[in-house]
Protein backbone atom coordinates (compact mmCIF):
# COMPACT_ATOMS: atom_id res chain seq x y z
CA UNK A 1 0.00 0.00 0.00
CA UNK A 2 1.35 3.40 -1.04
CA UNK A 3 1.50 5.84 1.84
CA UNK A 4 -0.53 8.98 1.05
CA UNK A 5 1.68 11.97 0.29
CA UNK A 6 2.28 14.11 3.35
CA UNK A 7 0.45 11.84 5.79
CA UNK A 8 2.44 11.49 9.00
CA UNK A 9 1.56 11.24 12.65
CA UNK A 10 1.65 15.04 12.93
CA UNK A 11 -0.24 15.80 9.71
CA UNK A 12 -3.75 17.15 9.94
CA UNK A 13 -6.37 15.88 7.47
CA UNK A 14 -7.65 18.27 4.79
CA UNK A 15 -11.22 17.07 5.26
CA UNK A 16 -12.93 15.70 8.36
CA UNK A 17 -16.51 14.38 8.21
CA UNK A 18 -17.65 13.59 11.73
CA UNK A 19 -20.92 11.89 12.76
CA UNK A 20 -22.74 13.26 9.69
CA UNK A 21 -26.44 12.60 9.25
CA UNK A 22 -28.43 13.93 6.28
CA UNK A 23 -32.23 14.12 6.16
CA UNK A 24 -34.57 14.97 3.28
CA UNK A 25 -37.96 16.60 3.70
CA UNK A 26 -40.34 14.60 1.48
CA UNK A 27 -43.76 16.26 1.54
CA UNK A 28 -44.92 15.78 5.15
CA UNK A 29 -42.22 13.23 6.01
CA UNK A 30 -38.59 13.66 6.93
CA UNK A 31 -36.35 10.79 5.91
CA UNK A 32 -32.76 10.36 7.08
CA UNK A 33 -30.68 8.91 4.22
CA UNK A 34 -27.18 9.20 5.72
CA UNK A 35 -26.64 8.02 9.31
CA UNK A 36 -23.72 9.12 11.50
CA UNK A 37 -21.02 8.86 8.82
CA UNK A 38 -17.43 9.66 9.79
CA UNK A 39 -14.18 9.68 7.79
CA UNK A 40 -11.16 11.88 7.11
CA UNK A 41 -9.09 12.61 4.01
CA UNK A 42 -5.39 13.55 3.80
CA UNK A 43 -3.30 15.31 1.15
CA UNK A 44 -2.17 12.92 -1.57
CA UNK A 45 -4.65 10.25 -0.52
CA UNK A 46 -7.52 8.59 -2.38
CA UNK A 47 -10.43 7.54 -0.18
CA UNK A 48 -13.14 5.52 -1.93
CA UNK A 49 -16.80 5.43 -0.90
CA UNK A 50 -18.30 2.27 -2.39
CA UNK A 51 -21.72 0.71 -2.21
CA UNK A 52 -24.86 -0.01 -4.18
CA UNK A 53 -26.99 2.65 -5.86
CA UNK A 54 -28.97 4.58 -3.26
CA UNK A 55 -26.52 3.79 -0.45
CA UNK A 56 -25.88 7.48 0.27
CA UNK A 57 -22.48 7.87 -1.41
CA UNK A 58 -23.39 10.83 -3.63
CA UNK A 59 -25.48 12.51 -0.92
CA UNK A 60 -22.45 12.41 1.37
CA UNK A 61 -20.20 13.85 -1.33
CA UNK A 62 -22.64 16.63 -2.26
CA UNK A 63 -22.98 17.53 1.41
CA UNK A 64 -19.27 18.33 1.60
CA UNK A 65 -19.78 21.29 -0.75
CA UNK A 66 -23.28 22.01 0.55
CA UNK A 67 -24.75 21.47 -2.90
CA UNK A 68 -28.01 19.90 -1.75
CA UNK A 69 -31.12 22.10 -1.73
CA UNK A 70 -31.21 23.75 1.74
CA UNK A 71 -35.01 23.96 1.54
CA UNK A 72 -35.23 20.16 1.41
CA UNK A 73 -32.16 19.03 3.35
CA UNK A 74 -31.17 19.24 6.99
CA UNK A 75 -28.24 17.88 9.01
CA UNK A 76 -29.56 16.41 12.29
CA UNK A 77 -26.01 15.77 13.46
CA UNK A 78 -22.41 16.09 12.43
CA UNK A 79 -19.70 18.37 11.15
CA UNK A 80 -17.76 18.83 7.89
CA UNK A 81 -14.40 20.55 8.33
CA UNK A 82 -12.17 21.65 5.44
CA UNK A 83 -8.76 22.67 6.76
CA UNK A 84 -10.44 23.24 10.11
CA UNK A 85 -13.22 25.44 8.69
CA UNK A 86 -16.84 24.35 9.17
CA UNK A 87 -18.78 23.98 5.90
CA UNK A 88 -22.19 23.05 7.26
CA UNK A 89 -24.06 26.33 7.51
CA UNK A 90 -21.15 28.33 6.05
CA UNK A 91 -22.00 31.67 4.42
CA UNK A 92 -22.12 32.03 0.63
CA UNK A 93 -18.76 33.83 0.45
CA UNK A 94 -16.98 30.96 2.19
CA UNK A 95 -18.67 28.39 -0.03
CA UNK A 96 -17.87 30.39 -3.18
CA UNK A 97 -14.20 30.47 -2.19
CA UNK A 98 -14.14 26.71 -1.61
CA UNK A 99 -16.36 25.42 -4.42
CA UNK A 100 -14.60 24.79 -7.70
CA UNK A 101 -11.37 26.35 -6.43
CA UNK A 102 -10.06 24.52 -3.35
CA UNK A 103 -12.47 21.61 -3.75
CA UNK A 104 -13.34 20.52 -7.29
CA UNK A 105 -16.04 18.06 -8.22
CA UNK A 106 -16.65 15.69 -11.11
CA UNK A 107 -20.38 14.97 -11.23
CA UNK A 108 -21.88 11.59 -12.10
CA UNK A 109 -23.96 12.81 -15.05
CA UNK A 110 -22.02 15.26 -17.25
CA UNK A 111 -24.94 15.96 -19.60
CA UNK A 112 -26.97 17.49 -16.77
CA UNK A 113 -23.94 19.23 -15.23
CA UNK A 114 -22.75 21.01 -18.38
CA UNK A 115 -24.63 24.04 -19.69
CA UNK A 116 -26.30 23.02 -22.98
CA UNK A 117 -26.20 26.62 -24.26
CA UNK A 118 -22.44 27.17 -23.86
CA UNK A 119 -19.50 25.76 -25.79
CA UNK A 120 -16.85 23.58 -24.19
CA UNK A 121 -14.31 26.42 -24.25
CA UNK A 122 -16.67 28.93 -22.65
CA UNK A 123 -17.53 26.60 -19.78
CA UNK A 124 -13.91 25.81 -18.90
CA UNK A 125 -12.85 29.42 -19.42
CA UNK A 126 -15.51 30.54 -16.96
CA UNK A 127 -13.84 28.53 -14.19
CA UNK A 128 -10.42 30.01 -14.99
CA UNK A 129 -11.69 33.58 -15.29
CA UNK A 130 -13.70 33.40 -12.07
CA UNK A 131 -11.10 31.79 -9.80
CA UNK A 132 -7.75 32.47 -11.47
CA UNK A 133 -8.36 35.86 -13.04
CA UNK A 134 -6.70 34.81 -16.33
CA UNK A 135 -7.15 36.91 -19.44
CA UNK A 136 -8.89 35.47 -22.51
CA UNK A 137 -5.72 34.31 -24.29
CA UNK A 138 -4.24 32.67 -21.20
CA UNK A 139 -7.56 30.95 -20.44
CA UNK A 140 -7.69 29.65 -24.02
CA UNK A 141 -4.20 28.13 -23.75
CA UNK A 142 -4.95 26.60 -20.36
CA UNK A 143 -8.19 25.10 -21.71
CA UNK A 144 -6.31 23.48 -24.58
CA UNK A 145 -3.76 22.08 -22.12
CA UNK A 146 -6.45 20.64 -19.85
CA UNK A 147 -8.40 18.99 -22.66
CA UNK A 148 -5.21 17.41 -23.98
CA UNK A 149 -4.41 16.16 -20.48
CA UNK A 150 -7.73 14.35 -20.16
CA UNK A 151 -7.34 12.70 -23.57
CA UNK A 152 -10.03 14.49 -25.60
CA UNK A 153 -9.45 13.93 -29.30
CA UNK A 154 -9.45 16.71 -31.93
CA UNK A 155 -9.21 19.31 -29.16
CA UNK A 156 -9.08 22.41 -31.37
CA UNK A 157 -12.32 21.34 -33.08
CA UNK A 158 -14.04 20.39 -29.81
CA UNK A 159 -13.55 23.83 -28.24
CA UNK A 160 -16.56 25.25 -30.06
CA UNK A 161 -18.68 22.13 -29.63
CA UNK A 162 -21.76 22.04 -27.39
CA UNK A 163 -22.36 19.21 -24.89
CA UNK A 164 -24.98 17.47 -27.06
CA UNK A 165 -22.40 17.19 -29.85
CA UNK A 166 -20.09 15.05 -27.70
CA UNK A 167 -20.33 11.42 -26.68
CA UNK A 168 -20.93 10.46 -23.04
CA UNK A 169 -17.25 9.75 -22.49
CA UNK A 170 -16.18 12.99 -24.16
CA UNK A 171 -18.56 14.99 -21.93
CA UNK A 172 -17.11 13.28 -18.87
CA UNK A 173 -13.60 14.27 -19.91
CA UNK A 174 -14.71 17.90 -20.24
CA UNK A 175 -16.12 17.70 -16.70
CA UNK A 176 -12.82 16.33 -15.42
CA UNK A 177 -10.91 19.15 -17.15
CA UNK A 178 -13.17 21.73 -15.48
CA UNK A 179 -12.71 20.14 -12.06
CA UNK A 180 -8.91 20.14 -12.41
CA UNK A 181 -8.67 23.64 -13.91
CA UNK A 182 -7.73 25.37 -10.64
CA UNK A 183 -5.54 22.56 -9.29
CA UNK A 184 -7.70 22.09 -6.18
CA UNK A 185 -6.63 20.63 -2.83
CA UNK A 186 -9.44 18.07 -2.94
CA UNK A 187 -11.15 16.48 -5.91
CA UNK A 188 -14.52 14.84 -5.30
CA UNK A 189 -14.99 12.35 -8.12
CA UNK A 190 -18.53 10.96 -8.33
CA UNK A 191 -18.30 7.98 -10.70
CA UNK A 192 -15.61 9.76 -12.80
CA UNK A 193 -14.95 6.84 -15.16
CA UNK A 194 -18.47 5.42 -15.50
CA UNK A 195 -18.97 6.77 -19.04
CA UNK A 196 -15.45 5.99 -20.24
CA UNK A 197 -14.16 3.01 -22.17
CA UNK A 198 -11.48 0.93 -20.51
CA UNK A 199 -8.51 2.45 -22.37
CA UNK A 200 -9.51 6.04 -21.58
CA UNK A 201 -10.43 4.99 -18.03
CA UNK A 202 -6.84 3.86 -17.57
CA UNK A 203 -5.59 7.19 -18.96
CA UNK A 204 -7.81 9.20 -16.59
CA UNK A 205 -6.81 7.17 -13.54
CA UNK A 206 -3.14 7.55 -14.48
CA UNK A 207 -3.67 11.31 -14.88
CA UNK A 208 -5.29 11.60 -11.44
CA UNK A 209 -2.42 9.61 -9.90
CA UNK A 210 0.14 11.91 -11.52
CA UNK A 211 -1.68 15.00 -10.26
CA UNK A 212 -1.75 13.52 -6.78
CA UNK A 213 2.01 13.09 -6.83
CA UNK A 214 2.66 16.55 -8.24
CA UNK A 215 0.11 18.57 -6.27
CA UNK A 216 -0.59 16.49 -3.19
CA UNK A 217 -4.17 16.29 -4.47
CA UNK A 218 -6.62 14.45 -2.21
CA UNK A 219 -9.35 12.47 -3.97
CA UNK A 220 -12.71 11.45 -2.54
CA UNK A 221 -13.76 8.76 -5.02
CA UNK A 222 -17.39 7.66 -5.23
CA UNK A 223 -17.74 4.55 -7.35
CA UNK A 224 -19.29 1.13 -7.73
CA UNK A 225 -16.36 -0.13 -9.83
CA UNK A 226 -14.31 -2.26 -7.46
CA UNK A 227 -11.55 -2.73 -10.03
CA UNK A 228 -10.99 1.03 -10.03
CA UNK A 229 -11.03 1.09 -6.23
CA UNK A 230 -8.46 -1.67 -5.97
CA UNK A 231 -6.15 0.07 -8.45
CA UNK A 232 -6.21 3.63 -7.09
CA UNK A 233 -7.59 3.89 -3.55
CA UNK A 234 -5.49 3.99 -0.38
CA UNK A 235 -8.49 3.47 1.90
CA UNK A 236 -12.10 2.43 1.36
CA UNK A 237 -15.41 2.97 3.16
CA UNK A 238 -18.22 0.54 2.32
CA UNK A 239 -21.70 2.09 2.53
CA UNK A 240 -25.16 0.59 2.54
CA UNK A 241 -28.47 2.23 3.46
CA UNK A 242 -26.66 5.41 4.48
CA UNK A 243 -24.34 3.67 6.95
CA UNK A 244 -20.61 2.94 6.69
CA UNK A 245 -20.39 -0.77 7.52
CA UNK A 246 -16.67 -1.26 6.98
CA UNK A 247 -13.61 0.94 6.56
CA UNK A 248 -9.90 0.27 6.26
CA UNK A 249 -6.94 0.27 3.93
CA UNK A 250 -7.89 -1.08 0.51
CA UNK A 251 -5.66 -4.14 0.51
CA UNK A 252 -6.99 -5.34 3.86
CA UNK A 253 -10.63 -4.80 2.92
CA UNK A 254 -10.23 -6.66 -0.37
CA UNK A 255 -8.13 -9.50 1.05
CA UNK A 256 -10.05 -9.98 4.30
CA UNK A 257 -13.49 -8.32 4.27
CA UNK A 258 -15.13 -8.31 7.68
CA UNK A 259 -18.74 -7.40 6.85
CA UNK A 260 -21.12 -9.69 4.95
CA UNK A 261 -22.13 -6.89 2.56
CA UNK A 262 -18.49 -6.21 1.65
CA UNK A 263 -18.08 -9.88 0.81
CA UNK A 264 -21.26 -9.73 -1.28
CA UNK A 265 -19.89 -6.78 -3.28
CA UNK A 266 -16.53 -8.44 -3.87
CA UNK A 267 -18.13 -11.69 -5.01
CA UNK A 268 -20.54 -9.97 -7.41
CA UNK A 269 -19.08 -10.36 -10.89
CA UNK A 270 -20.80 -10.84 -14.25
CA UNK A 271 -20.43 -14.48 -15.24
CA UNK A 272 -21.73 -17.01 -17.70
CA UNK A 273 -22.59 -16.21 -21.27
CA UNK A 274 -25.44 -15.31 -23.57
CA UNK A 275 -28.39 -17.71 -24.00
CA UNK A 276 -28.03 -20.14 -26.89
CA UNK A 277 -29.74 -18.77 -29.98
CA UNK A 278 -32.17 -20.96 -31.92
CA UNK A 279 -33.40 -18.49 -34.54
CA UNK A 280 -33.14 -20.85 -37.52
CA UNK A 281 -31.23 -18.06 -39.22
CA UNK A 282 -34.06 -15.51 -39.03
CA UNK A 283 -32.71 -11.96 -39.06
CA UNK A 284 -34.34 -9.22 -36.97
CA UNK A 285 -32.18 -6.36 -38.29
CA UNK A 286 -29.35 -5.99 -40.78
CA UNK A 287 -27.46 -3.14 -42.43
CA UNK A 288 -25.27 -2.89 -45.49
CA UNK A 289 -22.62 -0.20 -45.97
CA UNK A 290 -24.17 2.08 -43.33
CA UNK A 291 -22.76 5.62 -43.21
CA UNK A 292 -23.40 8.60 -40.96
CA UNK A 293 -21.31 11.60 -41.97
CA UNK A 294 -21.69 14.97 -40.27
CA UNK A 295 -20.66 17.99 -42.39
CA UNK A 296 -17.99 20.40 -41.15
CA UNK A 297 -19.02 23.91 -42.19
CA UNK A 298 -16.82 26.99 -42.07
CA UNK A 299 -16.69 30.52 -43.35
CA UNK A 300 -19.27 33.26 -43.77
CA UNK A 301 -21.35 31.18 -46.19
CA UNK A 302 -21.04 28.04 -44.04
CA UNK A 303 -19.65 25.94 -46.85
CA UNK A 304 -18.99 22.26 -46.21
CA UNK A 305 -15.22 21.76 -46.03
CA UNK A 306 -15.18 18.18 -44.79
CA UNK A 307 -17.04 15.53 -42.83
CA UNK A 308 -16.87 13.82 -39.46
CA UNK A 309 -17.28 10.16 -40.39
CA UNK A 310 -19.08 8.94 -37.27
CA UNK A 311 -20.06 5.67 -38.99
CA UNK A 312 -18.19 4.79 -42.15
CA UNK A 313 -19.36 1.81 -44.18
CA UNK A 314 -20.46 -0.63 -41.46
CA UNK A 315 -22.36 -3.82 -42.33
CA UNK A 316 -23.92 -6.15 -39.75
CA UNK A 317 -26.80 -8.47 -38.97
CA UNK A 318 -28.59 -9.49 -35.78
CA UNK A 319 -30.58 -12.71 -35.47
CA UNK A 320 -33.81 -13.18 -33.56
CA UNK A 321 -33.04 -13.87 -29.88
CA UNK A 322 -29.38 -12.94 -30.30
CA UNK A 323 -27.28 -10.31 -28.53
CA UNK A 324 -24.80 -8.33 -30.61
CA UNK A 325 -22.28 -6.52 -28.42
CA UNK A 326 -20.92 -3.25 -29.81
CA UNK A 327 -17.67 -2.19 -28.15
CA UNK A 328 -15.08 0.51 -28.71
CA UNK A 329 -13.73 3.71 -27.21
CA UNK A 330 -15.84 6.82 -26.59
CA UNK A 331 -16.50 8.60 -29.87
CA UNK A 332 -15.88 5.45 -31.93
CA UNK A 333 -19.40 5.56 -33.36
CA UNK A 334 -21.13 2.90 -31.21
CA UNK A 335 -24.17 4.96 -30.23
CA UNK A 336 -24.38 6.68 -33.64
CA UNK A 337 -24.43 3.26 -35.31
CA UNK A 338 -27.28 2.07 -33.08
CA UNK A 339 -29.29 5.26 -33.59
CA UNK A 340 -28.88 4.96 -37.35
CA UNK A 341 -30.03 1.33 -37.31
CA UNK A 342 -33.22 2.34 -35.49
CA UNK A 343 -33.72 5.28 -37.88
CA UNK A 344 -33.38 7.83 -35.08
CA UNK A 345 -30.87 9.82 -37.16
CA UNK A 346 -30.39 10.13 -40.96
CA UNK A 347 -27.97 7.74 -42.61
CA UNK A 348 -26.91 6.26 -45.94
CA UNK A 349 -27.05 2.56 -46.74
CA UNK A 350 -29.64 -0.21 -46.58
CA UNK A 351 -31.41 -1.16 -43.32
CA UNK A 352 -33.88 -4.06 -43.05
CA UNK A 353 -35.94 -4.68 -39.90
CA UNK A 354 -37.94 -7.87 -39.39
CA UNK A 355 -37.92 -8.60 -43.13
CA UNK A 356 -38.91 -5.08 -44.17
CA UNK A 357 -36.69 -2.42 -45.70
CA UNK A 358 -36.92 0.62 -43.44
CA UNK A 359 -34.09 2.80 -44.75
CA UNK A 360 -36.48 4.62 -47.10
CA UNK A 361 -39.48 5.00 -44.77
CA UNK A 362 -40.64 8.36 -43.43
CA UNK A 363 -41.63 9.05 -39.82
CA UNK A 364 -45.30 8.21 -40.30
CA UNK A 365 -44.46 4.91 -41.98
CA UNK A 366 -41.97 4.04 -39.22
CA UNK A 367 -44.33 4.69 -36.30
CA UNK A 368 -46.12 1.28 -36.38
CA UNK A 369 -42.69 -0.38 -36.15
CA UNK A 370 -41.50 1.65 -33.16
CA UNK A 371 -43.25 -0.56 -30.61
CA UNK A 372 -40.99 -3.42 -31.69
CA UNK A 373 -37.73 -1.45 -31.52
CA UNK A 374 -37.11 0.23 -28.18
CA UNK A 375 -34.14 2.03 -26.62
CA UNK A 376 -32.53 2.36 -23.22
CA UNK A 377 -30.30 5.42 -23.45
CA UNK A 378 -26.92 5.91 -21.78
CA UNK A 379 -27.99 8.91 -19.69
CA UNK A 380 -31.18 8.01 -17.82
CA UNK A 381 -31.57 11.44 -16.23
CA UNK A 382 -31.46 13.18 -19.60
CA UNK A 383 -33.94 10.74 -21.16
CA UNK A 384 -36.51 10.84 -18.35
CA UNK A 385 -38.76 13.89 -18.15
CA UNK A 386 -38.28 15.59 -14.75
CA UNK A 387 -41.88 16.84 -14.88
CA UNK A 388 -43.48 13.41 -15.24
CA UNK A 389 -44.01 10.81 -12.55
CA UNK A 390 -42.40 7.42 -12.99
CA UNK A 391 -45.80 5.89 -13.75
CA UNK A 392 -46.49 8.45 -16.49
CA UNK A 393 -43.02 7.90 -17.99
CA UNK A 394 -43.46 4.13 -18.15
CA UNK A 395 -47.00 4.31 -19.55
CA UNK A 396 -46.23 6.97 -22.15
CA UNK A 397 -45.35 4.33 -24.75
CA UNK A 398 -48.60 2.44 -24.23
CA UNK A 399 -50.60 5.60 -24.78
CA UNK A 400 -48.55 6.65 -27.82
CA UNK A 401 -49.17 3.30 -29.52
CA UNK A 402 -52.83 3.05 -28.52
CA UNK A 403 -52.22 0.06 -26.23
CA UNK A 404 -53.79 1.45 -23.06
CA UNK A 405 -56.32 -0.86 -21.39
CA UNK A 406 -57.64 1.59 -18.80
CA UNK A 407 -56.16 3.16 -15.70
CA UNK A 408 -56.35 0.13 -13.41
CA UNK A 409 -54.88 -2.30 -15.93
CA UNK A 410 -52.16 0.17 -16.96
CA UNK A 411 -51.27 0.81 -13.33
CA UNK A 412 -50.91 -2.92 -12.70
CA UNK A 413 -48.68 -3.30 -15.78
CA UNK A 414 -46.44 -0.43 -14.68
CA UNK A 415 -46.17 -1.84 -11.15
CA UNK A 416 -45.30 -5.27 -12.52
CA UNK A 417 -42.55 -4.06 -14.81
CA UNK A 418 -41.06 -1.94 -12.02
CA UNK A 419 -40.84 -4.98 -9.78
CA UNK A 420 -39.22 -6.91 -12.65
CA UNK A 421 -36.37 -4.41 -12.79
CA UNK A 422 -35.87 -4.37 -9.02
CA UNK A 423 -37.87 -1.33 -7.90
CA UNK A 424 -40.78 -1.06 -5.50
CA UNK A 425 -44.20 -0.64 -7.10
CA UNK A 426 -44.83 2.54 -5.09
CA UNK A 427 -42.14 4.24 -7.21
CA UNK A 428 -44.96 4.91 -9.70
CA UNK A 429 -45.95 8.11 -7.91
CA UNK A 430 -42.44 9.52 -7.49
CA UNK A 431 -40.27 11.60 -9.85
CA UNK A 432 -36.87 10.88 -11.46
CA UNK A 433 -34.93 13.32 -9.25
CA UNK A 434 -35.91 11.27 -6.20
CA UNK A 435 -33.87 8.27 -7.41
CA UNK A 436 -30.19 7.46 -7.65
CA UNK A 437 -28.49 7.10 -11.04
CA UNK A 438 -28.78 3.32 -11.00
CA UNK A 439 -32.45 3.43 -10.02
CA UNK A 440 -33.18 5.86 -12.86
CA UNK A 441 -31.55 3.45 -15.31
CA UNK A 442 -33.85 0.70 -14.13
CA UNK A 443 -36.83 3.00 -14.73
CA UNK A 444 -35.57 3.51 -18.29
CA UNK A 445 -35.38 -0.28 -18.78
CA UNK A 446 -38.93 -0.65 -17.44
CA UNK A 447 -40.20 2.02 -19.84
CA UNK A 448 -38.80 0.08 -22.80
CA UNK A 449 -39.85 -3.38 -21.64
CA UNK A 450 -43.52 -2.56 -21.01
CA UNK A 451 -44.06 -2.54 -24.80
CA UNK A 452 -42.57 -6.03 -25.15
CA UNK A 453 -40.41 -5.13 -28.16
CA UNK A 454 -38.68 -7.55 -30.54
CA UNK A 455 -35.46 -5.52 -30.57
CA UNK A 456 -34.02 -3.59 -27.66
CA UNK A 457 -31.08 -1.25 -28.12
CA UNK A 458 -29.23 -1.02 -24.79
CA UNK A 459 -26.80 1.90 -24.67
CA UNK A 460 -24.58 1.37 -21.60
CA UNK A 461 -27.53 -0.04 -19.61
CA UNK A 462 -25.41 -1.14 -16.64
CA UNK A 463 -22.85 1.69 -16.52
CA UNK A 464 -24.64 3.47 -13.66
CA UNK A 465 -25.16 0.30 -11.62
CA UNK A 466 -22.98 -1.22 -8.93
CA UNK A 467 -21.67 -4.73 -9.55
CA UNK A 468 -24.29 -6.48 -7.42
CA UNK A 469 -27.14 -4.80 -9.31
CA UNK A 470 -25.33 -5.32 -12.63
CA UNK A 471 -25.45 -9.07 -12.02
CA UNK A 472 -29.16 -8.85 -11.24
CA UNK A 473 -29.81 -6.77 -14.36
CA UNK A 474 -27.86 -9.16 -16.57
CA UNK A 475 -29.88 -12.09 -15.20
CA UNK A 476 -33.11 -10.16 -15.80
CA UNK A 477 -32.16 -9.34 -19.40
CA UNK A 478 -31.23 -12.96 -20.04
CA UNK A 479 -34.56 -14.18 -18.63
CA UNK A 480 -36.54 -11.69 -20.71
CA UNK A 481 -34.58 -12.68 -23.80
CA UNK A 482 -35.38 -16.36 -23.36
CA UNK A 483 -39.05 -15.77 -22.45
CA UNK A 484 -39.83 -13.37 -25.30
CA UNK A 485 -37.24 -14.17 -27.96
CA UNK A 486 -35.82 -10.66 -27.62
CA UNK A 487 -32.89 -9.43 -29.67
CA UNK A 488 -30.42 -7.05 -28.04
CA UNK A 489 -28.09 -4.53 -29.60
CA UNK A 490 -25.85 -4.14 -26.55
CA UNK A 491 -23.49 -1.14 -26.41
CA UNK A 492 -20.99 -1.07 -23.58
CA UNK A 493 -17.42 -0.19 -22.67
CA UNK A 494 -17.49 -2.79 -19.87
CA UNK A 495 -16.09 -5.89 -21.57
CA UNK A 496 -16.88 -8.12 -18.59
CA UNK A 497 -20.56 -7.28 -19.01
CA UNK A 498 -20.36 -7.71 -22.79
CA UNK A 499 -18.76 -11.14 -22.34
CA UNK A 500 -21.64 -12.16 -20.07
CA UNK A 501 -24.31 -10.91 -22.50
CA UNK A 502 -23.20 -11.13 -26.14
CA UNK A 503 -23.38 -13.97 -28.66
CA UNK A 504 -21.39 -11.96 -31.18
CA UNK A 505 -19.26 -8.82 -31.00
CA UNK A 506 -18.50 -5.93 -33.31
CA UNK A 507 -15.49 -3.77 -32.41
CA UNK A 508 -15.69 -0.12 -33.51
CA UNK A 509 -12.84 2.36 -33.93
CA UNK A 510 -13.10 5.78 -35.62
CA UNK A 511 -16.43 4.92 -37.22
CA UNK A 512 -15.29 1.63 -38.74
CA UNK A 513 -15.73 -2.00 -37.78
CA UNK A 514 -12.21 -3.34 -37.15
CA UNK A 515 -13.24 -6.81 -35.95
CA UNK A 516 -16.38 -8.89 -35.65
CA UNK A 517 -17.14 -12.48 -34.78
CA UNK A 518 -18.37 -14.96 -32.19
CA UNK A 519 -17.98 -13.40 -28.72
CA UNK A 520 -16.01 -16.25 -27.20
CA UNK A 521 -13.66 -16.38 -30.19
CA UNK A 522 -12.99 -12.65 -30.04
CA UNK A 523 -12.26 -12.78 -26.32
CA UNK A 524 -10.06 -15.87 -26.60
CA UNK A 525 -8.16 -14.93 -29.75
CA UNK A 526 -8.57 -11.27 -30.81
CA UNK A 527 -7.21 -10.59 -34.29
CA UNK A 528 -6.94 -6.79 -34.39
CA UNK A 529 -4.36 -4.87 -32.29
CA UNK A 530 -7.05 -2.48 -31.05
CA UNK A 531 -9.20 -5.37 -29.79
CA UNK A 532 -6.19 -6.74 -27.94
CA UNK A 533 -5.59 -3.29 -26.44
CA UNK A 534 -9.19 -3.12 -25.16
CA UNK A 535 -9.03 -6.58 -23.62
CA UNK A 536 -5.69 -5.89 -21.97
CA UNK A 537 -7.03 -2.68 -20.40
CA UNK A 538 -10.19 -4.43 -19.20
CA UNK A 539 -8.59 -7.48 -17.59
CA UNK A 540 -5.28 -6.18 -16.30
CA UNK A 541 -5.30 -5.33 -12.58
CA UNK A 542 -2.47 -3.25 -11.20
CA UNK A 543 -0.61 -4.54 -8.21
Amino acid sequence: MIEPMGKTEDTQPLLVVDDLSVAFQMQALKKTVVHNVSFDLYAGETLALVGESGSGKSVTALSVLQLLNPAQVSYPSGSILFKGEELIGADKYTLKRVRGDRIGMIFQEPMTSLNPLHTVEKQINEVLLLHKGLDKDAAHERTLELLNLVGLDQVSERLQAYPHQLSGGQRQRVMIAMALANEPDILIADEPTTALDVTVQAQILTLLAELQQRLGLAVLLITHDLTVVRNVAHRVCVMRDGVIHETGDTQSVFDSPQHAYTRELLEAEPSGGAPVVDSHGKIIIEAQDLKVWFPIKRGFFRRTVGHVKAVDGVSLKLEVGETLGVVGESGSGKTTLAQALLRLIPSEGVINFDGQKISGLNGKELKPLRQNMQVVFQDPYGSLSPRMSVGSIILEGLHAHGLSEGDDADHAKAAGVLEQVGLESDAINRYPHEFSGGQRQRIAVARAMILQPKLLMLDEPTSALDRAVQVQMIELLRELQVQHGLSYLFISHDLKVVKAMANRIIVMKSGKCVETGDAQAVFDDPQHPYTRELLTAAYTTKA
